[in-house]
């Protein structure tokens, strides 16, 4: 229990790995009996150094990659990458059984069924250092709110984009990661009315 308040209100600076064993013991959860996780940053680096990789997640789990962290977890280059994101976030969630949203300009967001949703924002605020943390934490509250993963994804990543867009235009190019935070009320206010 202090593990888990300590990574909710960000008092440990240390990385804690979970990992999954295939001789789970009897009564504990194995993968496909766990609910989907939402994977950023050091959680995408340590799938990256596991063969298995995101096989190893509960099956429609959320990977939220840069092409910097795809090029880990898949070994292509980030220029094969970002030539052909569409595809590649489309092959790589089917092979995984995972969503895969692959962040940067006009974010992809791929099921493993092929479909693909594709962001209408290409916005340079959203580059800012933080921003991914906040697009996770928006997928995850709208998790909790019973959302699908897929639907979330697709929304998270809009009403990210969306608040990110808000920011930009209030405070300009220069703004923090909680700027884009404090506009998500006002995003989803502005969703829900359209």
């Amino acid at each position: 229990v202090e593990l888990v308040e300590a990574l909710l209100t960000g008092k440990t600076r240390q990385k804690h790995p979970i990992g999954f064993t295939l001789d789970a013991g009897p009564g504990e959860p194995t993968p496909p009996q766990l609910p989907p996780l939402i994977v950023d940053a050091d959680g995408l680096n340590a799938l990256a150094d596991l063969e298995a990789g995101p096989t190893l997640l509960p099956p429609l789990s959320i990977l939220t990659p840069h092409p910097g962290e795809m090029a880990r977890l898949t070994g292509l280059s980030t220029r094969e990458i970002n030539a052909n994101r569409w595809q590649v976030a489309r092959q790589f969630a089917a092979e995984w059984k995972q969503v895969v949203v692959l962040k940067g300009a006009h974010t992809a967001i791929a099921h493993p069924d092929g479909a693909l949703a594709i962001s209408p924002f290409a916005d340079p605020a959203l580059a800012t250092a933080g921003s991914g943390d906040v697009l996770a934490g928006t997928i995850v509250g709208l998790l909790a709110q019973g959302l699908s993963t897929w639907d979330a994804a697709r929304a998270g990543v809009y009403l990210h984009a969306l608040a990110g867009s808000l920011a930009a235009e209030a405070i300009g190019p220069a703004l923090l990661a909680s700027d884009m935070a404090h506009r998500l009320p006002r995003a989803l206010d502005l969703l829900r009315r359209a």
